[in-house]
């Protein structure tokens, strides 16, 4: 690591494993004076999907997510940065979850319609906020 201009990583607690508030006992410690970038970050929702905040693809769910990842990352020292993935849904083949994905990466701010999910707000005031 002594070498590396920046330590950059992916982080999807909540998404791939475990719950959103799990988010709150996590810490990161990189042992080097090096800006950290958290490389992506985030979870899928269908557009318009409405439901409680621990309901998967709703889009309350991936709001509740995007919250406590912030609050996470926000607390690592040296952290420089961080990049969702992804800004808009994308159409992808391998994605075939049938009523869900039907060939599509859900896990956008921004729907294939252009329209804006909550989680979209949740970033946006954060960078507001810096």
């Amino acid at each position: 690591m002594e070498h590396l201009d920046i330590i950059s990583f992916n982080e999807y607690l909540g998404w791939y494993g475990g719950l959103p508030d799990e988010c709150r006992d996590k810490s990161f410690k990189a042992g080097m004076e090096k800006p950290i970038i958290v490389s992506e970050f985030g979870g899928g929702a269908i557009e318009g999907f409405y439901a409680d905040s621990l309901t998967r693809w709703s889009e309350d769910y991936q709001e509740y997510l995007y919250k406590e990842s912030i609050a996470m990352f926000d607390k690592i020292d040296g952290l420089a940065g961080m990049t969702p993935w992804i800004l808009v849904d994308f159409m992808s083949p391998l994605r075939q979850l049938s009523g869900v994905q039907d060939g599509w990466n859900r896990k956008g701010l921004i729907s294939e319609k252009g329209r804006k999910k909550k989680a979209f707000f949740i970033l946006q005031d954060y960078y507001e906020g810096k």
